[in-house]
């Protein structure tokens, strides 16, 4: 019985997923966190390293990590990929000067050979804010239809302040994992 086997066995039993929350500064990961634990988010300061939150969600354990996305902590983000079962790309729909930093960043981040088999959810975030991106026209500027075809995403508009699209994206992440992982329940 191989490393992998024992790995998915166990979490079989457990029922749990990893997810790693990731984005550039400012996108609204911690927000995205707190709002979906279902917890206070009026103060919120920027990551200056991470938070791990564990909730329950449809009788799975989420453990979230929550990664800090300024630049000069992009180089750590490598530390957290190993036995992450799903990525949260956290997009400022509003932050249309950032979106080729964006995409670039993104990009590279996908060509991990340890995050390959993982499930993408690309959340575009402040939709509430107008003159943000449409979802449609941030998947032409992430350049997600020239992703590998065997990389599962999905990109869900939503806004971190109000909560509109995160139980659809969360839905969305959460099956898609348990479908890979969960295969024989």
């Amino acid at each position: 019985m191989g490393l992998l086997s024992i790995i998915r066995k166990i979490k079989r039993k457990e029922k749990e997923m990893r997810i790693l929350m990731v984005g550039l500064d400012n996108s609204g990961k911690t927000t995205v966190v707190l709002k979906i634990n279902g917890e206070d988010t009026s103060v919120i300061s920027p990551t200056l390293g991470f938070n791990i939150k564990t909730l329950t969600y449809n009788n799975y354990s989420l453990n979230i990590w929550d990664v800090g996305g300024q630049k000069t902590i992009r180089s750590y983000w490598r530390n957290y990929f190993e036995q992450t079962d799903g990525l949260v790309w956290v997009v400022d729909s509003s932050d249309i000067r950032r979106m080729d930093d964006c995409r670039m960043v993104l990009h590279s981040l996908l060509k991990e050979e340890r995050l390959s088999g993982a499930s993408l959810l690309i959340l575009a975030n402040k939709q509430d804010i107008q003159g943000a991106l449409k979802p449609e026209e941030i998947t032409k500027l992430l350049n997600l239809e020239g992703l590998d075809r065997t990389r599962h995403w999905q990109l869900v508009g939503c806004s971190a302040y109000t909560g509109e699209g995160l139980l659809e994206g969360f839905d969305w992440l959460v099956q898609d994992i348990a479908s890979r992982i969960y295969v024989l329940d």
